[in-house]
């Protein structure tokens, strides 16, 4: 177990692949709240994602890619994406990239299909 004391980033893929051996266990039996185990659990989890973001960052998607993602991943046709924000012209042009989406249609986007109205302004990673 590492010492708690000597914590410091991550500096290499080894110290990164040690540091993920380590959370493993963490994810089946969690830690009780408070305890010196959830500390340490608390401080690998920030090391390893602070590693992540700086050796394998998610790029951020567009818009259009995000809602083509929801509607592959769940099988949603154009049909389905017309009923959300209501208009055959409007989700094709939204689609085809020629026109942006906008506040209304990320709103009915976020609440019909559960898609983090970041995701759709572009903010965050979906």
């Amino acid at each position: 177990m590492l010492d708690l004391k000597a914590f410091r980033t991550l500096q290499t893929e080894d110290e990164y692949n040690a540091a993920l051996q380590e959370v493993r266990p963490y994810f089946e039996n969690e830690p009780d709240e408070g305890s010196d185990a959830a500390a340490h659990f608390d401080a690998l989890v920030l090391l390893i994602e602070q590693y992540e973001a700086k050796h394998y960052p998610i790029p951020v998607a567009s818009p259009v890619e995000v809602i083509k993602s929801v509607m592959a991943a769940n099988n949603y046709s154009r049909a389905d994406l017309v009923a959300v924000i209501g208009s055959k012209a409007r989700a094709a042009d939204l689609l085809n990239g020629k026109r942006e989406i906008n506040l209304d249609q990320i709103r009915k986007l976020s609440r019909e299909w559960n898609i983090p109205a970041g995701a759709l302004i572009g903010e965050i990673a979906a």
